[in-house]
């Protein structure tokens, strides 16, 4: 009969010690003898058919043993995983102490496991309240003042530029004498009142006309991604096209009734409605985040294992380079324009990723305690969802997120 030992050799790793009988590696022996004779099949010898005597005169009992002992450990370590109840992760490292034939074999396996909650936080009692946010008049004239700015008119001026006007321009944009890289726009829009990616830049249109040309320098932002633009003094060339005019319409009961509501009072009261469930919402988002923290704080975790750490600071990377991708950015530019390096980033995520998987298994446990349960459609939705934002063509991530792995971490 097969012995096991198994001993936790940190914080977040069990060596197991396995010692495996003659009598019952024998299956695995005959299986071995059947995958030699079919891959090298013997003289005589129908492929697979070759006895064990046979095999072992031409190729070497040892061979035998080598070929099953492969099998023998995973059907080992799999039965001691699920009879322990150790939720390994990763491959298990190997180390081989005895393979004799004819005798006991003799081997033990090293594995991180998933760290668990040593001490939960007592979550019965009240940790956090709930501060809602007061929606006040400034809230609703700041929503009605959007409303008015998403059906104001544009109609041609005939004076020169004011600071409530929208001038459109011809603009060529030069360093040196020399025009950038994306330095030509045409029929740009430049709403005079609204900020500018170059600080400044509307300032200079103030008061010109509709056909003047106008020739200034200003900064571009010290954070600009080019390095070779960022903080530096460069030459605008602008043509004004044409002035417009911004008419906005009256606030009454007419503007109401054209967005489909029979009066101002009952828009403002939907508004209000809208922007109290906005800040409810947004409450909720930080509460949860708060509340988070402070349930980590008060519990106590087993260490951590690096591997799982160097995975989330993978995902988390991703992550951000899906979001750099979503804004039509380059990740080198974007690494650029925050004068860091990838590796960098890996490491300022170390925290985060330990906090992000200390939430993880919190939860798991606090399930646990409560008896919560994830249907298997629902994690099917969810991944269905995320692989729907992942271009067909990065086959890489997209067998990540259909992994079993993946999957544990959806769930």
């Amino acid at each position: 009969m097969s012995q096991k030992n198994i001993t936790r050799v940190s914080g977040s790793q069990v060596k197991i010690d396995f010692v495996v009988t003659p009598d019952e590696a024998k299956p695995y022996l005959d299986q071995a003898v059947i995958d030699i004779s079919t891959h090298s099949p013997l003289k005589g010898f129908r492929p697979g058919k070759a006895t064990y005597e046979n095999i072992a005169r031409a190729y070497g009992e040892m061979k035998i043993w080598q070929q099953a002992f492969e099998k023998i450990a995973r059907a080992q370590f799999m039965s001691s995983a699920l009879a322990e109840d150790l939720d390994t992760i990763g491959t298990p490292s190997l180390e081989m102490e005895k393979l004799v034939p004819g005798n006991n074999i003799e081997f033990s396996m090293t594995v991180d496991i998933l760290p668990s909650v040593e001490r939960l936080a007592d979550y019965s009692k009240t940790l956090l309240k709930w501060k809602p946010r007061v929606i006040n008049e400034k809230d609703i004239a700041d929503a009605l003042k959007e409303m008015q700015n998403m059906h104001r008119v544009e109609v041609v001026a005939d004076h020169e530029a004011k600071k409530e006007d929208l001038v459109v321009v011809d603009l060529d944009i030069l360093k040196d004498n020399v025009l950038i890289e994306g330095g030509t726009s045409r029929g740009f829009k430049v709403y005079m009142n609204e900020a500018q990616y170059i600080p400044g830049f509307s300032d200079k249109l103030l008061g010109v006309k509709s056909g003047e040309e106008r020739n200034f320098e200003l900064p571009f932002p010290e954070d600009h991604f080019n390095k070779m633009l960022a903080g530096q003094q460069v030459k605008f060339n602008v043509t004004v096209k044409d002035i417009y005019e911004l008419q906005l319409p009256d606030v009454n009961d007419a503007f109401a009734k054209k967005l489909g509501i029979d009066s101002l009072d009952t828009l403002k009261e939907l508004l209000k409605k809208n922007i109290q469930d906005e800040a409810n919402k947004k409450t909720d988002q930080s509460c949860e985040i708060e509340l988070m923290d402070i349930l980590i704080a008060k519990s106590a975790f087993s260490q951590i294992p690096e591997l799982l750490i160097n995975e989330e600071v993978r995902r988390m990377l991703l992550e951000l380079e899906k979001g750099v991708d979503d804004q039509e950015m380059k990740m080198e530019d974007y690494l650029v324009s925050i004068k860091k390096t990838k590796d960098q980033l890996r490491v300022e995520f170390i925290p985060q990723a330990i906090k992000r998987i200390q939430s993880a298994i919190l939860l798991k446990e606090i399930g646990k305690q409560e008896k919560c349960a994830v249907a298997e459609k629902d994690v099917d939705t969810e991944i269905d969802r995320i692989l729907e934002t992942i271009k067909q063509t990065d086959t890489e991530t997209r067998e990540r997120v259909s992994s079993p792995e993946y999957r544990e971490y959806i769930t």
